[in-house]
């Protein structure tokens, strides 16, 4: 299978003009006649949903919650990147771009980063056109503040509650379509299944999660944009509902699973209290621009933080990373936290936990400054652990967070099953093998409002009239495969709890291919999850009914993808014999403890095609080609 990304020639930075330029073009009138489904509602979804709309289309938007309001999009906490250089040091959309490469380990394409880049200051104007309460200035122009991997403030922010502003902005945007008429609305409705006609995908089968009705809807072309896949390992920051299961069924139905083994490590995350806990809580990274990462250096030291003296602390961050300090990328400063407290040197509860200090800024800028900044992150913590983090250091460990991995999409944001269109997280295609942080919210918002509207013309112009009703053959089939799916489910009558497989699954992920993996770690787990798999399909009990609101149903339906998708991210994490940004096999680093790539083998994006049911799937390869940066050593010291 040739992968052809569909990127653009000429200079990097004439690709994305001279694309829209030669894009194929619909006429406003013709716009009407196209019916696009999206699924997902978060910063992605809703602004592309929104965007569509807004030209002409016909759009009907899926979300599983009960509004848009509540995607998972809106526990982003630190801020959006845009390189605006408000303030005048040094920034610029080439230096966003190549800060994003670098912070990538080089693993993602050069053109859809430097496009990622290009618009990125767009996305600003647009979001406070919509009214997004960014924080100012003294002077009324918008504040910027430090996230990690870059020496340039340029991540606008709205306190810790940016990714909630933000999707409000694009709800608003949202809301305005569907008042119109031109969005069709379907909360409370999971996708259980990609429909192809003819070879492309033309519609989806849905279950309504209040009446468990399920239905099929057609449509000119489908937009995935339903996240990522960080709950496979049970505990991560992502909201419970989180899953890989529109991904994982679009690749049964034949789109490429690309890069899955890179899965990022967020190093700011509240410890894990107890073996029952059911996720884990986010500490936005813009708190390590004010505060200090710190352990003691005394091995098993179990005094209280303020008995210890400056001299007997271990600042590490700053000691082995002096260019960047605290503000070290995320995938470095995970793996740091680890090499502490497995040294004995880790503090609280088990000894899994490094201390976030925030004294000497509140000595510095007072507690009133640091309350303005962070305050609900700080009131976050308290109400979790019961600890004021004005007087004591919050403390915090690594925890899965975002997944850089997602179905391969070429430069047009469309998979290789045509008229299937992948934006935001559930794509593979701007972050490498390690996105910094704030670039989240700035893909989303870039894929729904700046790019798809531009691209989706070169599929959907030579598509018109041809949209399929759900009477034809391929849309019962997959109907009645997804009832008879759900049947199966409900008729195990098992012993054992859809929680007690997932939480099963999520140790074996963790434990052997969490922040560090080895060949033999991974052949370990790649033997346990079969058999698991095994018994959740003869064991599992899922009470209750089909035709009814069933939340067992739901789970156990998500639950069963994450089985199979956990092998094959291990399998993908087995086959990248090298280390990368948030892949870190422990037989490839350098002396010190960084990651080693090896360019010779493995530039290239790895995209695994389905075979068929416990086959081994086909590993396809698009070489990453690097025109006008130079991979080099990855380097923050």
């Amino acid at each position: 299978m040739v992968l052809d990304a569909k990127i653009p020639d000429g200079p990097l930075e004439k690709k994305w003009e001279k694309h829209k330029f030669e894009s194929r073009l619909i006429n406003p009138a013709n716009r009407r006649k196209y019916e696009i489904i999206v699924v997902g509602s978060g910063l992605a979804g809703a602004s592309a949903a929104a965007s569509l709309a807004e030209m002409g289309y016909k759009v009907k938007c899926f979300c599983y919650q009960d509004s848009p309001r509540r995607a998972h999009s809106i526990a982003a906490q630190g801020g959006i990147n845009a390189a605006k250089n408000y303030q005048n040091d040094g920034d610029s959309a080439f230096r966003l771009f190549y800060d994003t490469l670098k912070g990538g380990d080089f693993r993602s394409r050069e053109a859809n980063v430097y496009r990622l880049a290009e618009v990125s200051s767009n996305i600003i104007d647009q979001c406070v056109a919509q009214g997004v309460p960014f924080a100012r200035e003294y002077g009324g122009l918008l504040a910027n503040r430090s996230f990690g991997g870059a020496q340039v403030s340029r991540t606008f922010y709205a306190r810790g509650q940016t990714g909630q502003q933000l999707l409000l902005g694009a709800y608003s945007a949202l809301c305005r379509q569907i008042a119109e008429g031109s969005v069709t609305m379907y909360p409370r409705t999971e996708m259980l299944d990609l429909v192809l006609v003819d070879g492309q995908a033309k519609g989806i089968v849905v279950r309504d999660m209040v009446t468990g009705a399920i239905s099929s809807h057609a449509g000119d072309c489908v937009l995935l944009c339903t996240g990522g896949y960080g709950n496979v390992f049970y505990l991560s920051t992502n909201a419970k509902g989180c899953n890989v299961t529109a991904s994982y069924r679009a690749f049964k139905k034949g789109a490429l699973f690309a890069n899955p083994c890179y899965t990022q490590i967020h190093p700011t995350c509240i410890p894990q209290a107890g073996d029952y806990q059911s996720k884990l809580t986010l500490m936005s990274e813009s708190l390590r621009n004010d505060g200090r990462v710190w352990v003691p250096k005394q091995k098993g030291d179990k005094r209280t933080p303020d008995q210890i003296p400056e001299g007997e602390r271990d600042y590490y961050l700053e000691r082995k990373y002096p260019s960047f300090g605290n503000l070290a990328p995320r995938d470095i400063a995970s793996r740091s936290a680890k090499e502490a407290c497995d040294d004995g040197r880790g503090v609280g509860p088990g000894g899994l936990g490094v201390y976030l200090d925030f004294a000497d800024s509140i000595k510095r800028l007072s507690e009133k400054t640091i309350r303005e900044r962070y305050g609900n992150l700080f009131d976050m913590y308290n109400q979790i652990t019961g600890e004021n983090a004005y007087q004591t250091p919050m403390r915090i460990y690594p925890a899965v967070h975002y997944t850089m991995g997602g179905l391969w999409v070429d430069y047009n944001l469309m998979s290789n099953v045509p008229g299937l269109f992948v934006l935001g997280e559930a794509n593979f295609s701007d972050h490498g093998a390690n996105r910094l942080g704030a670039s989240a919210l700035m893909q989303g918002l870039a894929d729904g409002y700046f790019v798809i509207p531009y691209t989706i013309g070169n599929y959907l112009a030579p598509q018109m009239g041809k949209r399929p009703t759900t009477d034809r053959e391929e849309f019962k089939k997959a109907e009645a495969a997804v009832r008879e799916r759900t049947k199966q489910l409900l008729g195990i009558k098992g012993k054992r709890s859809v929680d007690h497989f997932h939480r099963e699954l999520g140790r074996i992920m963790w434990d052997y291919c969490g922040m560090a993996r080895t060949a033999k770690s991974l052949d370990r787990a790649l033997k346990q999850i079969p058999p698991l798999r095994e018994e959740f399909w003869k064991n599992v009990n899922v009470p209750g009914e089909g035709e009814a609101l069933n939340v067992a149903l739901e789970k156990a339906g998500r639950v069963a993808d994450f089985l199979e998708f956990g092998e094959l991210l291990c399998q993908d994490a087995l086959e990248r014999r090298e280390s990368c940004g948030g892949h870190f096999r422990e037989e490839w680093q350098t002396p010190d403890g960084e990651a080693k790539r090896d360019d010779e083998n493995f530039s290239h994006v790895a995209a695994w095609e389905y075979t068929g049911d416990n086959n081994k799937p086909n590993r396809h390869v698009e070489p990453l080609i690097f025109e006008t940066v130079h991979p080099s050593v990855r380097s923050y010291k």
